[in-house]
């Protein structure tokens, strides 16, 4: 009787206190029936243990959950996560660059400010991921309680039950198709990282030389007057990398339709690199003077071994990438 007492007391005290007595009763009349006739210690074990956990049993019994978030909403709550962490991510990188690009006056030396910028870029990034998880948990938790149904099988992205309709609204993505979320945030990442050459690249491309204590930026490589005649250009090629990338992460695969928009992209941003690197006044006269004087080489040299170079570089980097977007796209 004394187990009896305690495994009915373990299951009441974790329900409301109007409901404790009833439960109560009813346990002990359900106990008694499954017991036989004099019992031993070893008959109410296996009676309590078919009965199960108290803590099991007493979750029967009320009328919300135990859990946070339970499976009814828990495939929803995990998609939901996925989605919002990198765009988040995304969005508070972006926001972090300009408000540097647009608040930096020049007073201070750059390579403090990129690394200011990756300090704060990281302890950002942790404190969005921080809010992220607490206000979507918290929602969740709550929308778990408001549900006074006892359904609980898992629900779709549409907040209704499953049925095999919804396969048909699903596309079907093979492996080697697929666009990651880690190919989508490194994609947009670099063009962060471009668009801020370009536009301070008087200030970050160069040389730089140690003094024993720290580095310092001593001669630009690059004329910024001469590359901000083109920023529009620039700024249109930075709009549609972050439009593309988008598309990829909302698509989630690659596409005959996003191959070509790669490859569309490709070509403009092609074309306004050679409009920018064949200009003969891009590149800075000191730059050329302090490769002359280190590779003892002569100036139209210096310059057709950069210009050669970038050209080279930049074609086969987009051949690469529209290559590899139609392979993508071709594969089953």
């Amino acid at each position: 009787m004394e187990l009896i007492e305690i495994y009915i007391q373990e299951v009441t005290r974790r329900l409301p206190e109007k409901i404790r007595e009833d439960i109560a009763l009813e346990l002990r009349s359900t106990i008694a029936d499954m017991l036989p006739d004099n019992y031993q210690e070893a008959d109410v074990k296996k009676v309590l243990e078919k009965l199960g956990s108290p803590v099991a049993l007493a979750n029967g019994y009320r009328d919300r959950p135990m859990h946070l978030i339970g499976p009814r909403y828990y495939d929803i709550y995990v998609t939901l996560l996925k989605m919002i962490f990198p765009i988040a991510i995304i969005v508070s990188l972006i926001s972090l660059i300009a408000e540097y690009m647009i608040g930096y006056s020049g007073e201070k030396a750059v390579l403090p400010v990129v690394l200011d910028i990756i300090g704060i870029g990281i302890w950002r990034l942790f404190e969005m991921a921080i809010q992220v998880f607490f206000w979507l948990t918290a929602v969740f938790a709550l929308i778990e309680r408001m549900d006074n149904g006892k359904e609980q099988q898992p629900l779709t992205a549409s907040l209704k039950k499953w049925t095999p309709d919804d396969l048909k609204h699903i596309s079907y993505i093979p492996k080697n198709k697929a666009i990651t979320k880690f190919e989508v945030f490194g994609a947009l990442l670099w063009t962060a990282i471009w668009a801020t050459l370009y536009f301070y690249a008087n200030q970050l491309v160069g040389v730089y030389e140690g003094n024993g204590e720290r580095l310092e930026f001593v001669i630009p490589a690059l004329n910024q007057e001469v590359l901000l005649h083109y920023w529009i250009l620039v700024v249109i090629v930075i709009g549609s990398e972050i439009a593309l990338s988008l598309y990829k992460l909302i698509k989630g695969q690659w596409t005959n339709r996003i191959a070509i928009a790669n490859t569309l992209l490709q070509v403009f941003a092609t074309i306004v690199f050679l409009l920018i690197v064949l200009n003969p006044n891009v590149i800075n006269s000191d730059f050329i003077t302090y490769l002359m004087d280190l590779f003892h080489i002569t100036a139209g040299k210096v310059k057709a071994w950069i210009v050669c170079i970038g050209i080279i570089g930049f074609i086969v980097s987009a051949a690469i990438s529209v290559y590899d977007g139609f392979r993508k796209a071709k594969k089953s």
